[in-house]
């Protein structure tokens, strides 16, 4: 890291350093957060907030479950040829007419980020080699190269999804907000871009399904992000993104006013990958800042960091009170070797960031705040899926801050038995009884001075 982003992000450490430094150190730092957030709560203690909700929580696969054969084809057809078609979807998977949310006060939680439909697959290590795709690895690819990954798929069974790390992350925090767990209501939100063809529509009405409110107006004439998942008899996952002509986040002075109206604003790490994107997310932290809220971010993939190193930095060092990364991205955002434990990373980003979670995988994870670290042993599980684990945590860490948790380590606590759950199942979304059941097992650690 150079000598110029030190400096840079030094101007936003003096808000720790303003802060007395009682023992342990972090107890200010949740006076800090609730107190941002406190007043806002308060507003609405009490108040039914009236969100689009589905009577049916089970979580379906897209077009009535997995595809193949002649309904396959024809979207293979399409996809490749960049004209979806109307008629593969059924009118339940497609967005209402009226695209327009439900008037809230105030948000609790507005994601910021990539909308991208998820097309998931099993294969087998010859389908990667005759493709010359490496395992593991995540691609950025063009309008042909997706076309052939998809064509080497026709007549494969697959599945579809409203995909994404954030959407992962806001479907299960506002399950463990939704009515029927009991407390208050968590009013949640998206904001990215999609296309106006069917692609778009799905996506958006996946998302409302599931208690997520997408914001944003479809893109006239775009086409709708893809990802391409092909999952290997070891479980590994190689990611080719397709990000299609409505890649770039439209921040018009609508979605600035919302984003002036929540309590959290949490921006996804892959936005960096969309051309001329660092303007419109450093005016969202601005005015997420002037309001009030908090700006969380999640560091998304390795890879990423790589590329827009200077980026990251740019809006952690200046404007994230919150940062989500696993031990592989923290190491890459501190510019560390693999030899440096999570510990070590985590230590030294919350430095620069007021409130640092390192995930480690199975070995637990770690909270830093301004050089101190909690550890948080993991939630046994039996693993059966880890994919949106990451996702899962960081919905259970905002969870607990929302509700007021007192103790970093009830917070990490309940981060990690989310990602347990999810981690515990095939699929990457929490599941509307699971969440039922985590925020019956929460309620000891939550304060109720909070919401």
């Amino acid at each position: 890291m150079g000598v110029g982003v030190h400096l840079m992000i030094a101007s936003h450490s003096s808000l720790m350093l303003r802060h007395p430094s009682p023992t342990p150190p972090y107890f200010w730092l949740l006076s800090y957060l609730h107190s941002r957030l406190g007043s806002h709560f308060h507003q609405h203690q009490h108040r039914h907030h009236h969100l689009l909700r589905s009577s049916n929580h089970n979580e379906r696969s897209i077009l009535g479950g997995r595809m193949r054969g002649q309904r396959s084809s024809r979207l293979m057809s399409t996809l490749t040829n960049n004209s979806p078609s109307d008629d593969l979807f059924s009118d339940t998977d497609l967005d209402e007419d009226d695209p327009t949310s439900p008037h809230i006060d105030r948000w609790d939680v507005i994601g910021l980020g990539q909308a991208m439909v998820d097309f998931s697959g099993v294969v087998d290590y010859e389908f990667l080699d005759k493709l010359g795709l490496e395992k593991g690895t995540r691609k950025l690819v063009n309008h042909e190269e997706r076309g052939k990954v998809l064509r080497a798929m026709d007549g494969c069974t697959y599945k579809a999804a409203a995909g994404g790390s954030l959407s992962n992350t806001l479907v299960a925090l506002a399950r463990l907000g939704s009515p029927s767990v009991g407390g208050p209501v968590l009013n949640v939100a998206m904001a990215g871009s999609v296309g106006s063809d069917p692609l778009g529509g799905f996506y958006r009405a996946k998302l409302r399904r599931a208690s997520v409110n997408f914001l944003s107006a479809p893109v006239k004439e775009g086409t709708t992000g893809t990802v391409v998942v092909l999952t290997t008899p070891d479980a590994q996952r190689t990611m080719l993104a397709y990000q299609g002509t409505s890649s770039k986040i439209n921040y018009d002075p609508g979605l600035a006013s919302i984003i002036s109206n929540t309590n959290i604003l949490v921006v996804e790490g892959y936005l960096f990958e969309l051309p001329d994107t660092i303007k419109n997310i450093t005016k969202a932290c601005k005015d997420a800042h002037s309001s009030g809220a908090l700006v969380a971010v999640t560091a998304s993939d390795l890879s990423c960091i790589e590329r827009h190193y200077d980026e990251y930095w740019e809006i952690i060092g200046n404007y994230a009170d919150i940062i989500f990364a696993n031990s592989d991205e923290a190491r890459a955002l501190c510019n560390f070797s693999m030899k440096e434990s999570p510990a070590s990373t985590t230590r030294y980003l919350s430095h620069f960031v007021p409130l640092v979670s390192v995930t480690d995988g199975p070995s637990g994870s770690y909270i830093g705040v301004r050089g101190e670290v909690v550890y948080i042993p993991p939630s046994p599980c039996v693993p059966v899926d880890t994919c949106g684990a990451g996702d899962a945590y960081a919905s259970g860490f905002l969870y607990g801050i929302l509700r007021g948790v007192s103790e970093l380590k009830d917070i990490g606590t309940l981060a990690a038995r989310t990602a347990a759950v999810v981690v515990g199942q095939q699929g990457t979304r929490l599941r509307v009884q699971d969440a039922v059941d985590l925020a019956d097992s929460f309620a000891f650690h939550l304060d109720n001075s909070a919401i």
